[in-house]
């Protein structure tokens, strides 16, 4: 059950973040979510690729773990 929580907000954070990365490339004027970072678009689409990079990583860490454990029981 933890897992599955775990796999929803990394799929939260993806969803999120990656609508947020595809507004910055497109519109470089609309910086979404990270708004009131400083340093313009740069920093703002840095910081939504990698928000978007952890959500990939934690929904996938979550999914092989699941796996792991129905594998066991």
């Amino acid at each position: 059950m933890k897992y599955d929580f775990l796999k929803i907000l990394g799929v939260t954070v993806l969803v999120g973040f990656g609508q947020g990365l595809i507004r910055i490339l497109t519109d470089p004027d609309d910086l979404g979510l990270l708004h009131w970072l400083p340093g313009g678009p740069a920093p703002a689409l840095l910081a939504h690729a990698v928000l978007t990079i952890a959500g990939v990583a934690l929904t996938s860490w979550a999914h092989s773990q699941s796996k792991t454990l129905s594998r066991r029981t």
